[in-house]
């Protein structure tokens, strides 16, 4: 029996005329995660139709399928001729092993192809009636079946599938545009990688390391999370920057209330130096507001105000427990809580100021001669490249 696997587009349907653009986006990336596994694929009406090789494992490829970025759901589909005799009896057998195990059911059909001779509620009724036939244990349940039957008419065949596991959702990675990450060994800054590539950015990550006061366990640390992103957002560059001379440099000439902002003011300049220099439009950050002192409405003000790249936030408005759901979910959490220190943790005042004014923070960073440890951090910079 032949089998199809129907990834479901999400929300790039809305799309207008350039929907196609964005499908072909979709098709590339999934070309690029199969690899191997792929025999051909096709997209035609709101579906992207995937036939495997020989030998591939469908619950694997299924697997691999849910960390695609744009596909609402997928399903394993058994494929049938326009046939209503072969449709119900299809259904039956290629469904075969749930049916045994569920206790309920219920049949959905969907018919794009109006030119079938039956319609949707009929073609519903002949092959529930089959089922019922062959599966004398089986009630039909609308509300809350165990297993929804799924008959869907298209032009070309018909495709019979039972459970539909939930897709990534969100936009095709790359789609729209790329931007840099600073991302740090801890909770948040890979959750906002994740989120911001579902939005449909591919991604370069920027590590500050603080050697010998952060050690080579911390920054591994780093490099697994951005594998772990990257089974989302595919390949990573993850650029490693040196930042002990800089942070010592600030240490010493300024104020130590005024610390964590000056630090966090040339790291961005860093960042946005490297996203330049690597074609990204925007940097993103794991700042939620009010969570510590440098990320008050004020700080971050003040540490925005000195780079003209957009900074994307997307954890800003979510509490901590919010963030900790999304990072067990996409497998960084028992990574990101690993006792090993960033460079910012380490070099944390004992008083940092929580509402700072500019012009203080000016007149404290002007002691430092920020364009020669800006370029000089830049200069330095080597880069790893991360894929799952």
């Amino acid at each position: 029996m032949k089998e199809v696997i129907l990834a479901k587009c999400g929300e790039l349907v809305l799309k207008g005329l350039n929907r196609s653009n964005f499908e072909n986006i979709l098709m590339n990336n999934i070309k690029q995660k199969l690899k191997d596994d792929l025999k051909s694929i096709r997209s035609a009406q709101s579906t992207v139709y995937i036939e495997l090789n020989e030998g591939a494992d469908p619950d694997l490829v299924v697997e691999k399928l849910t960390k695609v970025f744009g596909i609402s759901s997928i399903s394993r589909a058994g494929i049938f001729e326009k046939d209503i005799e072969k449709i119900k009896k299809g259904a039956c057998e290629y469904l075969r092993d749930e049916l045994t195990l569920a206790k309920t059911f219920k049949v959905e059909s969907k018919r794009s192809d109006k030119k079938f001779p039956l319609k949707s509620p009929e073609i519903s009724a002949i092959t529930g009636g089959e089922i019922l036939k062959n599966f004398r244990h089986l009630k039909v349940d609308v509300n809350n079946p165990d297993i929804v039957v799924t008959v869907e008419i298209r032009d070309n065949n018909a495709f019979v599938h039972g459970a539909r596991i939930k897709g990534a959702g969100g936009m095709p990675t790359s789609s729209n545009g790329k931007a840099a990450v600073l991302i740090s060994g801890g909770i948040d800054s890979p959750v906002a990688a994740y989120m911001m590539a579902k939005r449909g950015l591919s991604l370069d990550a920027i590590h500050f390391f603080s050697s010998p006061y952060t050690s080579e366990k911390a920054k591994e640390k780093v490099i697994e999370l951005t594998r772990i992103i990257s089974g989302y957002a595919g390949k990573i560059n993850l650029h490693i920057v040196p930042f002990t001379q800089q942070q010592l440099e600030i240490k010493k000439m300024c104020k130590n209330e005024h610390m964590t902002l000056i630090m966090r003011r040339m790291m961005m300049q860093i960042a946005e130096r490297i996203a330049k220099k690597n074609r990204c439009d925007g940097l993103i950050t794991g700042e939620s507001l009010g969570q510590v002192a440098s990320q008050t409405l004020l700080a971050l003000a003040v540490t925005g105000e000195c780079v003209k790249m957009p900074i994307l936030r997307p954890l800003v408005g979510m509490d901590k427990e919010e963030i900790v759901t999304i990072a067990r979910k996409i497998g960084t959490f028992e990574t990101s809580i690993l006792p090993y220190e960033d460079c910012c943790t380490v070099f944390v005042p004992k008083h940092p100021t929580t509402k700072p004014k500019l012009s203080s923070i000016l007149e404290s960073e002007s002691k430092i001669d920020m364009e020669y440890w800006i370029q000089k951090a830049v200069d330095e910079t080597y880069v790893i490249e991360v894929s799952e």
